[in-house]
């Protein structure tokens, strides 16, 4: 299924080793959603989950929740910023992030950064949302 506000440009590519995520994207950019890094946290302030395949599962609910209260989806995003507290946790990460993620994939940048004590991964993202 295609986004109506997002493409992939039909002559895109990308190495053979890349991660899921789209090289480049074409967005209609009228209606913007930004999501501030969320990360593996209930309500309450505990953290959720001690390894980064839970984490990841918990972090991007948190944002699914986000989207959900400007009327998006995962579907909507375009954009993701993902900080791991290790690299070497990129493909415990990547296979929880892909089956998550709908297609078209959304452009992505990841880093390894200092997280904020017991957090695992942080995620940013930037959506669009179809016109009501």
């Amino acid at each position: 299924m295609t986004h109506p506000l997002m493409t992939r440009p039909e002559n895109a590519s990308q190495h053979a080793t890349a991660g899921p995520y789209s090289p480049v994207l074409e967005v209609d950019a009228r209606h913007l959603v930004v999501l501030s890094g969320q990360v593996a946290v209930n309500p309450d302030g505990t953290v959720i989950g001690d390894e980064v395949g839970e984490q990841t599962v918990a972090t991007l609910r948190n944002c699914a929740n986000q989207l959900a209260t400007a009327g998006c989806s995962l579907a909507d995003v375009f954009k993701v910023n993902v900080y791991l507290a290790d690299l070497g946790d990129w493909h415990r990460f990547n296979a929880v992030y892909e089956e998550a993620m709908p297609k078209p994939l959304p452009v992505r940048t990841a880093v390894q950064a200092v997280l904020l004590p017991g957090f695992l991964v942080e995620i940013e993202m930037w959506a669009v949302k179809a016109k009501d």
